[in-house]
C-alpha cells in the first residue's frame, strides 16, 4: 500500500468498526438500541479526529443506555474480550473517566480491568486530575501487579508529558511523587512496561534532568532490564551532549576518532525527496572506545533563521585502529510536528556529543 493510500488513523473507528461495537454490543446486552447507538455514532463522522472518534464512541453508548452506571459496567465488562482492536478499547476506559468519577472503587477496578485489552492511560489520568493522592495511591499498588498491562498502567497514566493528554502539574512539578512507581519497574521483566518507565523518565528529564541523572546514577546497572531503561530514558539528554548521561552509558569520555568522507546526498532536494548521509569513522585510539553517533539537521524556519533537530544513529564499540561506515537515510517531508522551508540546511556528525564534521543540502521550491 501506497503512504498516499494508508487510511488516516482516525479510520480505526470508521463505519465497519462502528457496527462492529454494536454487534458485540448487542450480543453481550441483547435489549442494546444498535441503531440508536449508531445513529448518535455516525453524526458528523467525517470531521473527527481519532480521540474524538473514541470520545463519541463512548458519548454514544451512554447516550442509549437505561441502566445505571454499574449496571452499564457489567455489560463493558463482558463486552471487552469480544472487541477486535485494542485501540478500540480505549473508548472503555474514556467511559469510565467521563461517568464513573464519583465511584472511585468500582472505576479502579474497572480501569485496572480495561486496561488489559488495550490501555486506560489516558482515562486514570481524570481521577489523578480529581483526587491525585488518592488516584496515586492505587496506582502504586498496580506497579506490583503480576499483570504487565497494569504496572505499564502505573508508569504510563502517570507520565508528567503523556502525548494526546494533558500535563500532570504536580507530578511534572515534583517527581518524587512517582518514584515509588518507577523504583518498583527499573527491572521490569516486560519490555511493554520498560518502554513506559523510560519515557516516564525522558518526560521528566524535560524538567528535572539532574533528578533523573541522581536516579539513574543511583541503580546499578548489571541487571541488563535495568540498563535498557537507563539508555533509553537518557535518549533526549544523550542528543543534547549531556556528560552525566553519556557517562552513565559509557560514553562519556572524549571521542578518539577521526571523520572521513562525510558526504550528504544529493546536494539539492525538493520537499518530499530523500537525503543520504554516508561517513566513515576511524579510531586514534589505542584501546576499544564507546561510541554514540548522532547527527543533527539545521532546519530552515519561516523567518529565515536554523534550529537543530538532533537524530539518533547508532551506538557501538570502536576498536584501536579500526573504521567503522555509517548510512543513514531520511526523507525531508512536512509532519504534523515540522513544517521544512527552502535554504541550505546544515548537518552534523555528533560523536559522543562533540560535533566532528558539517555539510548539508539545499531544499528548494
Amino acid at each position: 500500500m501506497t503512504k498516499q493510500s494508508t487510511p488516516a488513523l482516525k479510520e480505526i473507528f470508521n463505519l465497519e468498526r462502528l457496527q462492529h461495537i454494536a454487534d458485540e454490543m448487542s450480543a453481550v446486552y441483547p435489549s442494546f438500541d444498535a441503531k440508536g447507538f449508531l445513529k448518535h455514532a455516525r453524526r458528523d463522522l467525517d470531521g473527527l479526529s481519532v480521540m474524538q472518534r473514541m470520545a463519541r464512541v463512548s458519548e454514544s453508548l451512554h447516550a442509549v443506555m437505561p441502566l445505571d452506571y454499574p449496571q452499564t459496567l457489567e455489560h463493558l465488562y463482558a463486552l471487552a474480550p469480544r472487541l477486535n482492536s485494542g485501540f478500540v478499547s480505549l473508548f472503555l476506559g474514556h467511559y469510565v473517566a467521563s461517568y464513573g468519577l464519583d465511584d472511585f472503587q468500582r472505576s479502579m477496578a474497572a480501569l485496572k480491568y480495561f486496561t488489559t485489552f488495550g490501555s486506560a492511560e489516558f482515562a486514570v489520568r481524570a481521577f489523578l486530575l480529581k483526587d491525585f493522592e488518592r488516584t496515586l495511591a492505587v496506582m502504586q499498588q498496580w506497579s506490583l501487579d503480576d499483570n504487565e498491562h497494569v504496572r505499564r498502567l502505573a508508569s504510563e497514566g502517570s507520565r508528567p508529558r503523556l502525548p494526546w493528554s494533558f500535563r500532570l502539574a504536580q507530578v511534572q512539578a515534583d517527581p518524587r511523587l512517582c518514584a515509588s512507581i518507577l523504583e518498583n519497574l527499573k527491572a521490569d521483566s516486560s519490555l511493554y512496561v520498560r518502554k513506559s518507565v523510560a519515557n516516564h523518565l525522558n518526560d521528566i528529564t524535560k524538567d528535572h534532568p539532574d533528578w533523573v541523572l541522581q536516579v539513574i546514577e543511583s541503580w546499578s546497572l548489571d541487571n541488563p532490564h535495568t540498563a535498557w531503561i537507563a539508555r533509553h530514558a537518557l535518549r533526549s539528554l544523550i542528543k543534547q551532549g549531556n556528560t552525566r548521561a553519556l557517562t552513565i552509558i559509557g560514553a562519556g569520555a572524549r571521542a578518539e576518532v577521526k571523520i572521513h568522507q562525510f558526504k550528504v546526498e544529493p546536494a539539492v532536494i525538493r520537499l518530499g525527496e530523500r537525503i543520504n548521509l554516508s561517513f566513515t569513522l576511524e579510531s586514534l585510539a589505542s584501546a576499544p572506545q564507546k561510541l554514540v553517533v548522532d547527527y543533527a539537521i539545521d532546519y530552515v524556519k519561516s523567518a529565515g533563521h536554523s534550529a537543530a533537530k538532533v537524530f539518533k544513529l547508532k551506538a557501538f564499540t570502536l576498536g584501536a585502529g579500526e573504521r567503522h561506515t555509517v548510512l543513514r537515510g531520511q526523507h525531508i517531508r512536512d509532519m504534523t510536528t515540522r513544517k521544512h522551508y527552502p535554504g541550505q540546511h546544515t548537518v552534523h556528525v555528533l560523536v559522543n556529543g562533540e560535533r566532528l564534521g558539517s555539510t548539508g543540502f539545499e531544499l528548494i521550491d
